[in-house]
């Protein structure tokens, strides 16, 4: 939808041509990024830092029936834990994966706007992993294991 204008490009094969007439699109992406960096960076000095140490780790959920559920938590958290901070703190967060998991885990929080990879990327079994970001945008976001490289 542009401009409460609908255009369903399968039936209408000029819609490609009405972008065009319209000036077409142009793609952008919100200016308020986080600053993301390593957390000793001079732009994070005087802000609030808000530290979350999570942990990547597999457990078994039991299902109510025969066996369980093999699943990776976040600090053996489903979902993993609220992770609260104020617009304009620093957001350093820790993933630590401890020594003897099967799988490496990653770290996409979508409020850091920035991709897991390289950024965070995975994080293999018996190590961490930190990064840290300004809270820039207000809301309420998710975060979840980045699949790639993992």
């Amino acid at each position: 939808q542009l401009n409460a204008t609908t255009f369903d490009v399968k039936s209408d094969v000029s819609a490609l041509q009405k972008i065009r007439d319209m000036g077409g699109l142009e793609l952008v992406m919100p200016g308020a990024f986080a600053a993301t960096d390593n957390c000793d960076s001079a732009e994070f000095a005087g802000r609030t830092v808000v530290e979350f140490n999570l942990t990547g780790e597999s457990i078994t959920l039991p299902t109510g029936l025969a066996g369980g559920f093999n699943a990776m938590t976040f600090s053996e958290q489903i979902p993993g834990p609220t992770l609260r901070v104020t617009q304009g703190d620093v957001v350093k967060m820790t993933l630590t994966v401890p020594e003897g998991e099967a799988t490496p885990h990653g770290n996409d929080m979508h409020a850091s706007q920035v991709t897991a990879v390289p950024t965070f990327g995975a994080v293999q079994p018996g190590t961490s992993k930190t990064y840290c970001y300004i809270a820039e945008v207000p809301g309420v976001y998710k975060y979840h294991c980045s699949g790639v490289n993992v």
